[in-house]
């Protein structure tokens, strides 16, 4: 990765046009060939950049720019469209390159699958009574989460989430109308489980008679006893 400081004017040029007048900016160049133009402020949101595949030259510039003061000009020309990112440089403060290796990429804590395999496991926290029929139920329009059943023995499908929206509840929605369908499952009731439900998805969740269930993901694995809080 090659980080340049470096005072700079930008353009882009091609379906769209945009223009950055001098200032000084941070320009990050990576190995994957994108070109990215930052600024102080923004946080990590570039002001302008070009993605890969793209090819970056350097070419010096013409008499009238020149004149202006501009010492480089960086072209960063689209592989897939005639899309430019035109870099005109007035000084160079700051170069460094950097190898940064392979990187292994982000791994979440707490994404759904771990959700889902703690409340397998603990499916009495959705009440007393339940039992587990099975995980990733499959039906004609992808799989349920968690297929189970109540206490009275009448079946549960469970839809998770990390953060719950109303998406989330339309895509149960959808799974109950198509299991209510199959008289060896029906009636069939909805419980939608998540770390975070937004008031919106509750809203709704209610009004089409499905339970929310709001998960705490620490104390299911044991990090954090909430039985011992003060508050």
């Amino acid at each position: 990765m090659r980080l340049v400081i470096a005072k700079c004017s930008v353009d882009y040029v091609g379906r769209l046009k945009a223009h950055l007048p001098l200032a000084v900016r941070l320009l990050l160049v990576k190995a994957d060939g994108s070109v990215l133009v930052h600024s102080d402020g923004g946080s990590y949101k570039p002001l302008n950049w070009m993605s890969p595949p793209a090819t970056l030259r350097t070419v010096g510039p013409d008499d009238t720019d020149l004149e202006d003061g501009v010492v480089d000009q960086w072209i960063v020309q689209s592989s897939k469209t005639d899309d430019r990112l035109i870099i005109n440089i007035y000084e160079h403060i700051s170069d460094t390159s950097h190898d940064l290796g392979v990187d292994p990429g982000l791994i979440k804590d707490g994404v759904e699958a771990d959700l889902q395999r703690l409340l397998a496991e603990q499916i009495d926290l959705l009440g007393d009574g339940f039992t587990l029929i099975r995980r990733e139920y499959f039906t004609a329009i992808g799989p349920v989460d968690i297929l189970a059943r109540d206490a009275a023995g009448a079946t549960v499908a469970i839809e998770l989430k990390r953060r719950g929206d109303i998406d989330g509840v339309e895509q149960l929605t959808r799974y109950l109308e198509l299991l209510n369908r199959d008289p060896l499952l029906a009636p069939v009731r909805g419980i939608f489980a998540a770390q975070q439900i937004k008031p919106q998805a509750k809203t709704l969740a209610t009004d089409r008679g499905i339970e929310c269930k709001t998960l705490d993901y620490d104390a299911m694995r044991g990090v954090d006893d909430s039985a011992s809080r003060l508050f």
